[in-house]
């Protein structure tokens, strides 16, 4: 059976520009921290990665740290620090966090002291995008990287995380970006690598890879590509809600992702919804790929005030450039098949 791979969100496919950096950087045999010749060109190659991502966020290259991914990102930036955030952040944050900001059933949430909160430029799960408050301390902007123009040094931020299988790059590297003059404590201690902030011997391979592939977002950004993205998107719900009126489009009437759709279906549970899909040759998912598994509600859409029946009815159905229209066709067909055995089955 052909697969559609409709959980973009989740991770992304790898870009053909870093699968051809990480090849190149498998080659280079220096340790980045070492003085010799070999050390100076691997050295050299990670720093042209970080200029690249810096370039794609909008900041100064000194201004990153690269990690294992935007967990441990996140962990640097917020461990110890009493920050704030709202429910709908992702687990990675809210486990550092006091969870007590307010949002919307629209997902906007609101912030009082942002020099001591956490807001996410866009959700991994509705897609809502965030008006981020100037003087913001951290916010998470891994999945809006790559799918909506910012830049880092506009947002007034103190702290932002990214990680590379969002946009094309590879699993397992992300990075800390930092505001000019910001005191981050390591946690992880040894070598003094990353500016002392992050000691260990740096995954060359896996930064490599990632500067090429925020490269190439950053081209795809400005060349419009996710403008035919939301069109199929909309095309999608489209299709959808002219044949399901109990269905409900999650944070339709704010300003979202344009890859991005979550939709509810009362009484029909969102893991039943992605093994039929998943039957049907289509790859969607129930929520955050970081919960695939867990048999519960999402805290997000529970903290946005919908039921924990509804919460657990969620689908996130999440497209990227190489999707097409016959892609989000074909799965709007095949998901209505299956909603209306579920409505005839429930009388």
């Amino acid at each position: 059976m052909a697969r559609t791979y409709l959980d973009w969100n989740a991770t992304t496919p790898l870009r053909a520009e870093a699968r051809a950096a990480m090849i190149e950087a498998m080659d280079v045999v220096g340790n980045p921290s070492s003085v010799h010749s070999e050390g100076r060109a691997a050295k050299a190659l990670m720093e042209r990665a970080r200029a690249q991502v810096a370039a794609a966020l909008g900041a100064e290259g000194q201004d990153v740290i690269f990690t294992s991914g935007a967990t441990e990102a996140a962990a640097l930036a917020l461990a110890g620090q009493g920050v704030h955030c709202a429910g709908v952040e992702h687990d990675a944050v809210r486990s550092w966090c006091a969870e007590d900001l307010p949002v919307d059933r629209a997902g906007r949430i609101s912030v009082e002291d942002p020099g001591h909160a956490a807001v996410q430029l866009a959700n991994s799960e509705t897609g809502v995008v965030q008006d981020l408050p100037e003087g913001l301390y951290f916010s998470d902007l891994t999945q809006a990287f790559g799918k909506i123009p910012f830049a880092f040094n506009w947002l007034g931020l103190t702290c932002g995380i990214v990680s590379a299988h969002k946009l094309g790059g590879p699993k397992g590297v992300g990075a800390l970006v930092v505001k000019r003059g910001t005191d981050i404590a390591a946690q992880l201690k040894g070598g003094g690598q990353e500016m002392g902030r992050r000691a260990g011997t740096e995954n060359l391979i896996g930064i490599a890879g990632f500067g090429a592939a925020a490269e190439a977002a950053s081209r795809d950004l400005e060349r419009g590509n996710w403008d035919q993205v939301e069109k199929l998107r909309n095309i999608l719900e489209n299709a959808i809600a002219d044949r399901a009126n109990e269905t409900i489009f999650v944070g339709n009437e704010s300003r979202r992702l344009p890859n991005t759709s979550c939709f509810l279906t009362p009484g029909w549970k969102g893991e039943t919804q992605v093994m039929q899909m998943d039957l049907g040759g289509f790859a969607v998912s129930a929520g955050s790929a970081c919960s695939s598994g867990k048999v519960k509600s999402s805290a997000a859409l529970v903290a946005m005030g919908f039921s924990e029946e509804e919460a657990g009815s969620a689908l996130r159905v999440s497209i990227g450039p190489d999707t097409r229209e016959e892609d989000v066709m074909r799965f709007a067909e095949h998901w209505l098949k299956c909603e209306g055995k579920h409505r005839a089955r429930r009388g």
